[in-house]
């Protein structure tokens, strides 16, 4: 520039001048520079087509147009580059840094190189150390583990120890006398069945027991069955179903479940019946009687599905189509899979589940040799004792119901308690025993171990309690027991009645109706001891009475004597042997080889003091001698028109009898003829001086409509001449039924089975008092009857409460025996004596119908009727005798 445009013509016309301008040092420019060129580009002159311009410049020269090209490149390159020098200046300096850094990294990296490789090392070392300590920790908590399961097995099972060694112990005590355990249990499950729990006691535990002594075969000191043929838990699990908690009632549990043939159960008292319908009430159990239509039809439903079937009210014979079943006459597939049975026309296949129980209501049945060895016959009439624990137990919740429910809620929870404590047991036995592997590895099973020890002694804490609450509980139970005695003995007292006649059967579960009414009927007292004097003087009037209705009056004062005298042995008063003797005497065929010394004595008398003497020395040593040496005194007290009434007897015998039963044999000896009056004397002395024992209730009907209800019958037994049919029909019209047509009855005979069926259902819907007459006429059909009877309690809800049924019957063998232990029995005949039968007629004469006659002769004139017509009916049990025949 400053060499002008000489100096730029010179520079253009280098050769090497495009090389230069291409290869110009740019970055070489400097500020002075810039500013001159830029001065010169921004330059205007005044005029602009000597502007320095590309559009000027382009019109001169192309060339000198590409130049200022140039410049202007050069200098926006100088604009950008004055810009971007320091930050090149900057990337150098970085650049310079980055290479001083790299050297750094590298020598880092080696070094780091080297390092990784020792931590490598290191790290390999570490592992291996690690792995050590982790085994070294893992086994030391699988010690800790061992050790503190360990010490929980020790800590669960240590008490065990004694336990299970002391089992053990006895296990092989037991393993070694085995053999006579098993001899007798076997023969107690074969034979012992049909027989009472006294003669069992005798020929188990006296006869057989001494027979395998004496035969040297080993056998468990005071061996008892059930303890060899079930459990306490067991036990227990059937007590909470309702079966008794006595000794023979567990024996025929036993029997009844262990025995290899079906059971055939005598139950009169429906024990058995009701604990089989309890326990086998999930099982879908079928009941039937070989009277209904379709026994068989459900009978084959059992077989096939296995549920349990029962045939109650079974007589002595047993329809023969189940005789297959009874004998378990199998039919064996020939590939073994199968087990088939034949009933009837039919092939069954046969589920080992099933069950089959016959139920008999009959108390003393006679059954054949071929239904013994078919059936297992199992005894379970109830005892004394334990109906005495099962009364006690009505009273007590009548008494004190909260006493009671307690007790019951503790027999439960102690029954359930023992069932899952057995089973706790069972499984610490049963987990040790299937336990694999190290047992001290077993979690689960040192848990399930320590849970169940837990519960076992919780169980084995409360059960103890429970015992102690129980024991106390039946302290204050056992204060009522008076009460439950003598429940007890009234019921065996009335219940011996059917030996007499099959007419006089009771049910208990009638009796304890009767028994729950005394209790309410009976006067409230705050004094336990009074209160319980209250309730066996009601009690025992009311069962008299109850009986009394129901039997003959020939009976009567044999009742009242068996009262007194089984009343008198419970209460430890009454010597057996006399007892027996007053019944049977001497029974001896000999004579007494002692010759009589006085004519007047009776042969038979003589004889019967011959045997006096040994039944009770004491008393009757020397009697024999005393009449032969005094036979003065005793032929006075002979003589007497009343002996029995004399308290004074020869030779000082009324010092030395000291019972009023000794008086008997006495007067059984030498008066047999007063012998009536002093079995009521001696009924009276043992009733604490009651005379109302002696003097049956008269015949209210109106009482006995009070008593029924419209599931209870009533069944007249009827006696020569009696007709009841007059004085129902007075009763139906004192309550309406007879104005209202709702008095029914019909006489029953050949061709009226459809007419009394229609008739009972009719009655039971509308509410009639239906009366079946002489149902003795109609054998045949009186199973019928009973099962609709039988099913009255079941319909009780659908029935009208006025429903009544009466039936009247001859005394016969052939009347159903469910009938009369679920009726009330009324007998219509005369009294017996004066006294009574006037009773009986003022008891229909109502005090209205006396007052209704103004007459002062009218209530004396009905006085002398009433004494006449007794008069007249005791004269009957002399047949002819003094009307039209001459005394002897």
């Amino acid at each position: 520039i400053k060499d002008g445009w000489g100096g730029a013509r010179a520079m253009m016309n280098d050769a090497a001048f495009l090389s230069k301008l291409k290869n110009y040092p740019r970055d070489d420019m400097t500020e002075a520079m810039y500013k001159s060129v830029n001065k010169i580009l921004k330059s205007k002159p005044k005029d602009k087509s000597q502007a320095l311009t590309m559009e000027n410049l382009d019109r001169v020269s192309k060339a000198g147009a590409g130049l200022l090209q140039w410049v202007i490149a050069m200098m926006r390159y100088y604009d950008v580059a004055k810009e971007v020098a320091p930050r090149r200046k900057r990337v150098q300096e970085m650049e310079k840094k980055m290479l001083a850094a790299q050297r750094d990294l590298a020598k880092t990296e080696a070094d780091l190189n080297t390092l990784e490789a020792q931590i490598a090392e290191l790290s390999q070392t570490f592992n291996i150390k690690d792995k050590e300590l982790k085994d070294l920790q893992q086994q030391a908590q699988q010690m800790a583990m061992y050790l503190e399961s360990a010490a929980k097995l020790i800590e669960g099972l240590g008490s065990e120890k004694v336990r299970w060694t002391k089992d053990k112990q006895e296990l092989k005590l037991k393993s070694e006398l085995l053999v006579g355990d098993c001899l007798l249990a076997s023969s107690f499950l074969s034979y012992t069945g049909a027989f009472s729990f006294e003669y069992r006691e005798r020929m188990v535990y006296g006869d057989w027991m001494r027979d395998i002594g004496e035969r040297k075969i080993p056998i468990t000191e005071q061996f008892k069955v059930q303890n060899l043929l079930t459990t306490e838990v067991e036990r227990s699990a059937w007590i909470s179903e309702g079966l008794p908690s006595d000794e023979l009632s567990i024996q025929n549990g036993i029997l009844t479940t262990r025995a290899s043939r079906y059971p055939l159960c005598i139950d009169p008292q429906m024990q058995a019946i009701n604990w089989i319908k309890c326990r086998e009430a999930d099982n879908k159990c079928n009941i039937r009687t070989f009277q209904d239509s379709d026994f068989v039809k459900i009978l084959e439903l059992s077989i096939q599905f296995g549920n349990p079937f029962i045939f109650e009210g079974v007589d002595e014979e047993i329809d023969p189509i189940i005789d297959g079943i009874l004998e378990q006459q199998f039919i064996y597939s020939q590939s073994g899979g199968t087990k088939q049975i034949k009933l009837g026309d039919s092939v069954l296949d046969w589920d080992d589940n099933f069950r089959l129980y016959l139920v008999s209501k009959l108390s003393n049945p006679k059954y054949s040799p071929e239904i013994s060895g078919k059936t297992m016959i199992i005894n379970f009439c109830v005892t004394e004792q334990g109906l005495e624990d099962q009364l006690l137990d009505v009273v007590v919740g009548h008494e004190r119901p909260d006493l009671q429910k307690q007790r019951q809620e503790l027999i439960q929870t102690m029954s359930k308690n023992n069932i899952l404590l057995a089973e706790l047991e069972n499984l610490l036995l049963k987990e040790l025993t299937e336990a694999t592997g190290n047992i001290l590895e077993n979690k689960v099973l040192i848990n399930t171990l320590q849970d169940a020890k837990q519960k076992s002694i919780s169980i084995s804490t409360q059960l103890t309690e429970s015992k102690e609450t129980s024991m106390q509980l039946n302290q204050v139970a056992a204060e009522y027991r008076p009460v439950a005695k003598r429940g007890s003995i009234l019921f065996f007292s009335l219940s011996s009645l059917s030996t007499i006649s099959r007419m006089y059967e009771y049910s208990l579960a009638s009796y304890l109706e009767l028994f729950i009414a005394s209790l309410a009927q009976s006067r409230k007292d705050s004094v336990i001891a009074n209160r319980l004097k209250n309730i066996i003087e009601t009690l025992t009037k009311n069962v008299y009475d109850y009986v009394c209705t129901g039997i003959f009056e020939r009976h009567k004062l044999m009742y009242s004597f068996q009262m007194a005298t089984m009343i008198q042995s419970g209460d430890g008063q009454l010597n057996r042997e006399e007892l027996n003797f007053f019944l049977k005497g001497n029974i001896a065929l000999k004579d007494s080889e002692v010759p009589k010394p006085a004519a007047w004595i009776p042969d038979a008398g003589w004889k019967d003091l011959d045997k006096l003497q040994s039944v009770n020395a004491d008393v009757f040593g020397s009697i024999l001698q005393d009449i032969a040496n005094n036979l003065t005194e005793w032929k006075a007290w002979y003589d007497l028109e009343r002996p029995e009434e004399v308290t004074q007897l020869p030779c000082d015998y009324s010092t030395r009898c000291t019972h009023a039963l000794q008086h008997l044999l006495l007067l059984r000896c030498f008066r047999p003829d007063r012998v009536y009056n002093g079995v009521r004397n001696y009924v009276i002395s043992a009733m604490n001086n009651d005379t109302y024992f002696v003097q049956p209730p008269v015949l209210e009907y109106d009482k006995i409509y009070r008593q029924s209800s419209c599931t209870i019958p009533i069944v007249f037994i009827l006696s020569k001449g009696a007709d009841p049919m007059r004085e129902l029909q007075k009763l139906a019209e004192q309550h309406q039924m007879l104005q209202q047509n709702k008095f029914k009855y019909l006489a029953l005979g050949q061709g009226q089975a459809p007419l009394a069926e229609s008739l009972l259902e009719l009655g039971a819907s509308r509410g009639y008092w239906v009366v079946l007459q002489n149902c003795h006429l109609m054998p045949s059909w009186l199973n019928t009857l009973e099962k609709f009877v039988y099913d009255l309690k079941a319909k009780s809800t659908k029935l009208d409460h006025n429903f009544r049924l009466w039936l009247t019957t001859d005394p016969t063998p052939s009347f159903p025996i469910g009938i009369l232990q679920s009726s009330l029995k009324v007998v219509t005949e005369p009294p017996d004596g004066l006294k009574l039968n006037m009773k009986g007629s003022y008891s229909r004469v109502r005090v209205d119908t006396l007052n209704s006659c103004p007459h002062p002769y009218f209530k004396p004139l009905v006085y002398v009727l009433s004494f006449f017509h007794a008069v007249v009916q005791e004269r009957r049990k002399y047949g002819k005798l003094g009307w039209n025949v001459a005394y002897d």
